[in-house]
């Protein structure tokens, strides 16, 4: 398996452009261009769709959470106050 290098010399981009050339025609090649980029920004949209669903799940997830969160803070609060006030009461008798 051979992987694709991420950086392209000069010579190496003139010799794709060349092949292109000769396979497609200099007439086709912006046709193509065009093409490229409508799929690039298509992809583009759809993954910044999935990234703002995700985050918008996220957000609802956090604002549950931080009820339920409080909720139980305020529960282990009063329970903490139940269990001074009876402690401090056996302290004295």
């Amino acid at each position: 398996m051979t992987t694709i290098p991420l950086f392209l010399s000069g010579a190496e981009i003139a010799f794709i452009l060349f092949i292109l050339i000769m396979v497609f025609g200099a007439d086709k090649i912006p046709d193509i261009a065009r093409g490229l980029g409508k799929g690039m920004r298509g992809v583009q949209n759809a993954t910044n769709e999935i990234k703002h669903e995700v985050l918008s799940k996220v957000n609802e997830q956090r604002k549950e959470s931080g009820g339920i969160r409080d909720n139980i803070q305020k529960q282990v609060s009063e329970t903490k106050e139940e269990l001074k006030k009876n402690t401090n009461s056996m302290n004295y008798k």
